[in-house]
């Protein structure tokens, strides 16, 4: 089921830090345009029938000779009619996206490259005979062994499922059915509600319990909704429906409408997603008896206490209206359809751990129907997702050790600081603003902390069971162990040094409430960075990437926490005003962009992502002519420094997607399409007018008054 995103605002450059695994925008790069450089295969050329692969090296890509692909670009395009062709055009017409993917592009490249290193890791592991038992070298070889132990897992078929299977159809009345959902914490199946272990958005030295709504099977609310998504949701009944009836559920057909049906209502009483990012709105106090009183019709104490957590003297809640609907649903609703709901959704969590019958029936509703994925990805690559998903950090470790240079941390932390300098010089300057609320941003800049590369402690393993034969069992110890580390930290100061993605993650993310912005190792490369690239390249690639953090701790959100990472207003009343303008003025932008006929992008979803794509270009130039202490840029092969900058940014979203993929994307994720990550920002830049000389009459051009400038 869609899992529940709970604590603190987390602006990542891909995913909303909850973080996982969900899939979205990934984007391509293009090879070298000469001989200077080294060329990487991006794909093969099928044969027919054959399934297109993606990236299949192990060694980093290059990008011309001075870090951009000019081959890549598509002159026969103007600049300000679509600025992601002009630069990336050529290189996307290449592009094919691989059968085993919804979406291509640079990141997606990366990604497999990651996957590559770390796959030759693991087979490595697994063909020494030398390992220390339990050890974490041991643990990796063998989670991978019991997901590729094919004959196994076909032969016990369904039977891991059995025991569950069993208490729910115990769990016959709604209370008992409540203790099940909490003793279930962390394992497998689901819950009408999803809790957690955050940190405190107003205390961010302490954990407190966070509550939220939760029960849907379908990517959010709209699916079940909208009249645009019907033919989705009759997908997902029937998908419901094979389900039941491969567990032997009884009347499959007529159980399958009936949770349709039970989960369309509590879909009705859901925030919607502009609702869920409101961090003032979803911090709300409560003690367990006051939610009891304020929403009944759901079994709280015991729900809690089986959870683990029933003598918390207050948890946090989100959706605070909706708690009262869904409970009232839920105690509404039949236990025949609660029960097959709970079946339901504990068989399609348990799929990819069970035999090919369920996993293959999985992959074809969430990938295949949902996104538009041709084909499933082969199972050794779900292998090494399952071992690194288990042991990330012990995976992290070797991967740094032999992947990341000390030479690429260094650079950043220059590039970092270039672009702490820059945005104070701007915060300094702004005319929106008053001196006080100038003053608090300078103090929230100076205080952020700044993670590269890797943690600084590893996460201890010790303590995990992994078996080379038991892949179900594994799955199941591993959310227990996760969990259980989870709830023992509740009494306990906040870890300021735990990482939110391990170093082989291509991505990165801010955090609100450590004020803190973090870069893991595998992001470290080209397109992003590459240490013998042009700076203006890396400033437009990696600069922009740390200017996007940066900017999301004064995005709409994180700009709600001060320095400390408190949650509480550090702004006067007038500056706030203001800014709101500003950033309501960037939203109607966003609305009017439509990648899909039907499907505008959401400019209220979309808007902490777009405020930091907006200031990583913003401030990532301005560092990028800091950089040049006061000396001219170079030309290279007739490109001034600008102009590289802004193809450094564009370059880094090359990118094709499915178009299941992209409604899907418009309708759920925070981040505009690619395209739109391109020109967004950029069309409100007055530097990239001048640089490729766009006039009016183009497309995107906006005239001066119109350009909204924030950060």
């Amino acid at each position: 089921m869609k899992k529940l995103l709970i604590g603190a605002a987390l602006g990542a450059l891909l995913l909303p830090a909850s973080m996982a695994s969900a899939q979205v925008a990934d984007e391509h790069g293009h090879a070298c345009v000469d001989e200077s450089c080294t060329v990487f295969e991006l794909f093969q050329v099928p044969a027919e029938g054959a399934t297109v692969l993606g990236y299949q090296g192990t060694d980093a890509p290059k990008y011309g000779t001075w870090g951009f692909d000019l081959a890549g670009r598509d002159t026969s395009v103007s600049p300000g009619d679509s600025f992601m062709r002009y630069a990336n055009g050529s290189a996307m017409d290449q592009m094919q996206i691989p059968s085993d993917r919804t979406s291509y592009g640079s990141f997606a490249l990366l990604r497999e490259l990651s996957d590559n290193r770390v796959k030759a890791m693991i087979e490595g592991l697994v063909a020494r005979t030398d390992l220390t038992p339990g050890s974490d070298e041991q643990k990796i070889a063998d989670a991978y062994r019991s997901y590729m132990d094919e004959g196994r897992i076909e032969a016990l078929d369904a039977q891991p499922l059995q025991p569950y299977l069993a208490a729910i159809r115990a769990a016959n009345t709604h209370d008992l059915a409540a203790v099940y959902m909490g003793e279930t914490q962390g394992r497998i199946g689901g819950s009408i509600f999803g809790t957690g272990i955050t940190t405190d958005q107003k205390a961010p030295t302490r954990y407190v319990v966070s509550t939220g709504q939760s029960g849907l099977g379908l990517p959010n609310r709209d699916y079940y909704l909208e009249q645009r998504w019907a033919e989705k949701k009759a997908l997902y009944q029937a998908y419901v429906a094979r389900m039941l009836e491969m567990i032997g559920w009884d009347n499959p057909a007529a159980s399958a409408e009936a949770v349709v049906a039970f989960e369309t209502r509590i879909a009705e009483a859901h925030w919607t997603p502009i609702q869920n990012r409101n961090r003032d709105e979803t911090y709300n106090e409560y003690t367990i008896a006051q939610l009891a009183a304020e929403a009944p019709g759901f079994p709280w104490q015991a729900y809690y206490t089986a959870v683990g957590v029933g003598e918390v003297p207050r948890l946090i809640v989100r959706q605070d209206t909706a708690m009262p609907l869904i409970a009232a649903i839920y105690a509404e609703t039949p236990m025949e359809t609660i029960q097959a709901w709970q079946a339901f959704h504990t068989t399609d969590d348990a799929a990819p751990r069970l035999s090919r019958r369920f996993a293959d029936a999985q992959w074809e509703f969430r990938s295949r129907d949902l996104n538009g994925q041709p084909m499933q990805r082969p199972r050794d690559k779900r292998g090494i997702s399952f071992a690194e998903g288990m042991l990330g950090e012990a995976v992290g470790r070797q991967y740094v050790a032999e992947y990341f240079p000390a030479e690429s941390k260094a650079k950043m932390e220059q590039l970092v600081a270039n672009l702490r300098l820059a945005l104070g010089a701007r915060i300094r300057n702004y005319s929106w603003m008053s001196a006080e609320t100038r003053a608090a941003a300078q103090e929230k800049l100076d205080k952020f902390t700044v993670k590269i590369g890797y943690p600084n402690t590893w996460r201890d393993y010790a303590s995990l069971e992994v078996r080379p034969d038991d892949l179900f069992g594994n799955a199941e110890r591993a959310g227990l162990f996760q969990w259980n580390y989870r709830l023992s930290r509740l009494n306990e100061p906040v870890d300021k040094t735990e990482w939110g993605m391990t170093p082989q993650t291509v991505n990165a993310y801010y955090n609100s409430t450590n004020n803190e912005i973090v870069f893991p190792a595998a992001i470290l490369q080209p397109p992003f960075f590459d240490p013998d690239a042009d700076p203006a390249v890396n400033y437009g690639g990696i600069g922009g990437v740390i200017g996007h953090e940066i900017g999301h701790g004064f995005d709409d959100q994180g700009s709600k926490s001060d320095g400390d990472g408190v949650l509480r207003s550090w702004w006067t009343p007038e500056d706030r005003a203001n800014f709101d303008a500003l950033t309501t003025r960037l939203g109607a932008q966003y609305d009017q962009f439509e990648p899909i006929p039907g499907f505008h992008v959401q400019g209220g979803l979309t808007m902490g992502e777009n405020i930091g794509d907006a200031a990583g270009v913003a401030v990532g130039l301005e560092a990028y002519h800091l950089s040049l202490n006061g000396q001219p840029s170079p030309v290279l092969d007739g490109i001034t420094g600008d102009q590289r900058f802004f193809y450094g940014w564009a370059q880094v979203w090359q990118s094709k997607m499915r178009d299941d993929a992209l409604r899907n994307q418009i309708a759920t994720d925070p981040h505009s399409p690619a395209e739109f990550r391109v020109i967004g920002p950029v069309r409100n830049v007055d530097a990239w007018y001048e640089a490729f000389d766009v006039q009016p009459g183009s497309k995107y051009y906006l005239s001066p008054e119109e350009r909204v400038r924030i950060w």
